[in-house]
């Protein structure tokens, strides 16, 4: 029995999301001289799969970074007592001092940690960006980093290096920002505002391509519980948890500006024999490239302007501490400083906390500033 020829072009559209469909794309196709013409089928990748290179340089980056930042640290040097002394001036500061095995709080501000009053008393500017770049210990560097790999490098394959980094870079910023503005009695170090940044950014992706997500709900759902997840452990005291809200915010808003795609409809007319006549992106997508890019511009200006005039943000809004720690019976959320008075009796120094009384004497001829915060700083805990 003799065969009609067809017209019809399957196209299937490869663009790296679970479930892909074949979706029949209407083609003129030259007739065929024979009486069968078989179904002619192309698989068309519209979407560039890139090679993951600057999400594990930027893991090391920080790992580097933290090795630099013990060696500058030089415990036994600087310190009374420290932990894995075989390691020589690479050991760590006591678990009181630092329990994530790491410098002292003194190292990691010589290092460019978030520090307020120097940012904007001391025009330190600079270290808006150098904090994100430091971390208060092995563990601390642990748990960043494996996070980093597990969701930037997925980002990185689908999106590319250049709009992945842009994204780290200036999530990291925000989450610095909003840091700056309600947390000025203490120094602040991580990456995990960029961190929060490239999941806030993950977020966004699924809402401004949702015409490419077959199951929508399931991926909205999951990235949901893992955010709602992550911002509930920054409840907990020491966890700066305004740099995770700034990054995550940051990031949600330049998710809808930086990762951005096609519709499924433009994609697939664009490989039909006549001129694609829709648009490219769909009209909620322009609209929420517009709003964010306001958003983003409006937002970071006035938060720097803001930080950069020494305002509290805590004095304009009673209740937000409590979105970096919540108190309990089983924990304090006191994180003032700790202060010590000191005095120094030949080779014998005594130091006293200002805050519970508590005091110790050492026998330390010369004791330099670092140790004595040290010290301070175990009394006091």
């Amino acid at each position: 029995m003799e065969r009609k020829p067809s017209s019809d072009v399957q196209i299937r559209i490869n663009s790296k999301r679970q479930n892909s469909v074949i979706h029949p794309v209407q083609a003129d196709t030259p007739p065929a001289s024979s009486g069968a013409s078989p179904l002619v089928c192309r698989e068309i990748k519209h979407f560039k799969k890139w090679v993951s290179w600057l999400i594990p340089l930027i893991v090391i980056a920080n790992t580097i970074m933290l090795i630099i930042t013990m060696y500058v640290n030089n415990c036994p040097k600087n310190s009374a007592s420290c932990i894995a002394t075989f390691l020589g001036r690479f050991s760590f500061q006591p678990f009181k001092e630092n329990p994530l095995l790491g410098p002292s709080s003194s190292t990691l501000d010589k290092m460019g940690a978030l520090d307020v009053s120097k940012v904007v008393h001391g025009g330190q500017g600079w270290r808006l960006i150098t904090c994100n770049w430091l971390h208060a210990g092995v563990f601390h560097l642990l748990a960043n980093m494996l996070s980093l790999l597990v969701i930037g490098i997925r980002l990185e394959r689908e999106f590319g290096f250049v709009r992945v980094g842009l994204l780290y870079v200036i999530s990291g910023l925000g989450g610095s920002v909003l840091s700056g503005l309600f947390i000025q009695t203490n120094i602040s170090v991580g990456a995990s505002g960029a961190l929060f940044g490239l999941l806030g950014g993950m977020l966004s992706e699924v809402i401004t391509n949702w015409t490419l997500y077959s199951n929508k709900f399931a991926a909205l759902l999951t990235l949901l519980i893992i955010v709602v997840i992550n911002l509930a452990v920054g409840i907990l005291p020491h966890v700066d948890n305004f740099a995770h809200i700034g990054g995550f915010v940051s990031g949600f808003l330049l998710g809808f500006v930086f990762l951005i795609r096609p519709h499924f409809g433009w994609v697939s007319q664009r490989y039909a024999s006549s001129a694609p006549d829709k648009p490219k992106y769909k009209m909620y997508q322009c609209i929420l490239w517009i709003l964010s890019l306001i958003l983003l511009v409006v937002g970071f200006t006035v938060g720097l302007v803001l930080l950069l005039r020494g305002v509290d943000a805590n004095d304009h809004c009673s209740w937000c501490h409590y979105l970096s720690c919540v108190p309990t019976s089983r924990w304090s959320c006191n994180t003032q400083s700790a202060s010590c008075m000191t005095t120094q009796t030949g080779n014998q120094l005594n130091i006293t906390c200002s805050s519970n009384g508590k005091s110790g004497t050492y026998i330390l001829p010369d004791a330099t500033t670092s140790q004595i915060q040290g010290l301070c700083i175990q009394l006091c805990s």
